[in-house]
């Protein structure tokens, strides 16, 4: 038998889930066909790419209330 085996440098890591997070991993593990791992790594490097910079949020929700309706800026008060 021929075998293929892919190398990734990695660090064994444990982590502790709740049994609602490690469930819902489990069903999106089955449907996209990814080990959990991959799930973890994919989670990892998002959350590592956004970083805790308020840049990812803005962009995520720039748009979201298209029907918004403000004041023209001459009916703003102004102080003085």
């Amino acid at each position: 038998m021929l075998y293929t085996a892919m190398y990734m440098a990695a660090t064994r890591t444990q982590i502790y889930l709740t049994q609602k997070q490690r469930a819902e991993l489990d069903a999106l593990s089955e449907r996209s066909g990814r080990t959990l791992a991959q799930l973890i790594r994919e989670a990892v490097d998002v959350y590592l790419t956004n970083g805790d910079g308020v840049e990812p949020a803005l962009e995520a929700t720039f748009g979201a209330m298209p029907g918004l309706q403000l004041p023209a800026r001459e009916e703003w008060e102004r102080d003085g």
